[in-house]
């Protein structure tokens, strides 16, 4: 019997990506999203089933969870995808706006795996994949909203992993780098009101992420590592994808804090 597995946020970019390729790799896919009604691509693959899932909504993500339930008797992976990015000087961000972001990367994320975990505990065990970002491991300049949102589920992904081992349960995290998506364009916001004083700065930084582009994944790339976790029996953690989030991580583990920071800083056009 072919396995299931859950995805949020599968309209677009990373989410879409790896529905299809679960699809065409002998997966059922149960692909979310907020308007499942404007979806056409995903509707070409019989594997794939649609089902509509608002994450920052109680009564919708139990909603879909037993929708699902309903059509497999069994889901074997939960991929919690849903998210997006908030960029702009703390000091502007509104309350609402906070809100907002920790609603959506936290705890949508916390409520679809508060509303999986019974199941998997029931059918013997399960794999939860959240992704995160190499934003969840090394921050980076006015994001401060979002890389406490990534780093946060980073940390729940930790202690979870401990926590649900005993039900053979286990709790992967996905996290990676620049992605050639639409998540700078469509899932990216910002918030620039009353920021002037920030305005060369964030000019700065706006530069030196432009240069970076070239060595973005694809959304289909990283949907291989999202297989791979998926597939992999070990107790592996953490699985950073991406040449570009592979290469950051790497100095912010090898580099003491001074260095690594003042390389930011340079690479940015920040400081002295």
């Amino acid at each position: 019997m072919s396995k299931v597995i859950f995805i949020t946020g599968a309209s677009s970019g990373i989410g879409k990506a790896a529905a299809i390729l679960f699809a065409q790799r002998g997966w059922n896919v149960a692909a979310t999203m907020r308007h499942p009604e404007k979806e056409t691509e995903l509707t070409q693959y019989p594997a794939i089933k649609l089902y509509t899932l608002d994450v920052t909504q109680p009564d919708s993500v139990a909603q879909a969870v037993e929708q699902a339930l309903q059509d497999w008797p069994r889901i074997d992976v939960l991929v919690n995808n849903a998210g997006y990015g908030l960029f702009g000087p703390m000091e502007t961000v509104s309350e609402e706006k906070i809100m907002d972001q920790f609603q959506t990367n936290v705890f949508g994320t916390m409520r679809t795996i508060k509303a999986l975990t019974p199941h998997f505990r029931q059918a013997g065990g399960g794999t939860i994949i959240n992704i995160t970002s190499i934003g969840g491991l090394v921050g980076l300049p006015f994001n401060s909203i979002y890389h406490a949102t990534k780093f946060g589920v980073d940390g729940l992904s930790e202690s979870l992993n401990y926590e649900l081992r005993p039900f053979n349960i286990r709790v992967k995290i996905v996290a990676p780098g620049g992605v050639a998506t639409d998540f700078a364009t469509r899932s990216l916001k910002q918030t620039m009101e009353g920021a002037s004083v920030y305005d060369e700065s964030i000019q700065q930084v706006f530069a030196a992420f432009s240069k970076r582009g070239g060595n973005y994944s694809t959304g289909e790339q990283i949907a291989g590592v999202i297989y791979e976790a998926a597939t992999d029996d070990s107790d592996r953690l953490r699985y950073v994808a991406g040449e570009d989030a592979q290469n950051l991580y790497a100095q912010w583990k090898e580099m003491s804090n001074e260095d690594f920071f003042a390389m930011i800083n340079q690479g940015y056009g920040l400081g002295q």
